[in-house]
């Protein structure tokens, strides 16, 4: 073997640096660039996440019946981690007055809670601008919190705070 060999009509030696035209592949560098797009996409929304999943471990909501006798708190995951009785106003009542009140109030704590988190969940279920080939997806809200959880409230809204700041926390016209 004499070291050189013949290729496109020209010479080359062994050791000399391939011919620049032969080895730009288009599809390759195209593919490439997708690649990297997507990569960065993905660093972006794996960010975005552990950013959400961190404001929602912290997400309380708290919520007043209307007749203003009873004050259910609710955590990240919809569960009631808070229930007080406010101004001695529950003495008056009935059993299912009283009842009927803690219900209203912690189901539209729990409600409140979910629709939080389905609107910081949404940017991450839809598709990608820039990135076509990477589609949202769907989520059955109503599967996973229920369809109380998709209805907007009728009442006052509700409060969104933490524990530590729930004493800070007034009502209009209230001390």
């Amino acid at each position: 073997m004499s070291g050189t060999e013949e290729r496109n009509g020209g010479t080359r030696r062994q050791g000399d640096a391939p011919d620049a035209t032969a080895s730009v592949n288009p599809f390759t560098e195209e593919l490439g660039k997708r690649l990297a797009d997507t990569l960065a996409e993905l660093d972006a929304v794996t960010a975005g996440v552990t950013k959400v999943q961190e404001e929602l471990r912290q997400a309380t909501y708290v919520v007043r019946s209307r007749d203003r006798v009873v004050e259910a708190t609710v955590g990240p995951q919809g569960q009631l981690t808070d229930l007080r009785f406010l101004d001695n106003k529950y003495r008056t009542m009935s059993p299912t007055e009283l009842a009927a009140s803690v219900l209203e109030a912690a189901t539209q704590a729990r409600d409140s809670m979910a629709r939080h988190v389905m609107k910081t969940i949404q940017p991450f279920t839809e598709p990608r601008p820039g990135l076509p080939y990477l589609e949202g997806f769907d989520i059955d809200w109503a599967d996973i919190f229920g369809p109380g959880g998709l209805e907007e409230p009728s009442g006052p809204p509700a409060r969104q705070g933490s524990a530590s700041l729930r004493d800070e926390i007034h009502e209009d016209g209230e001390e």
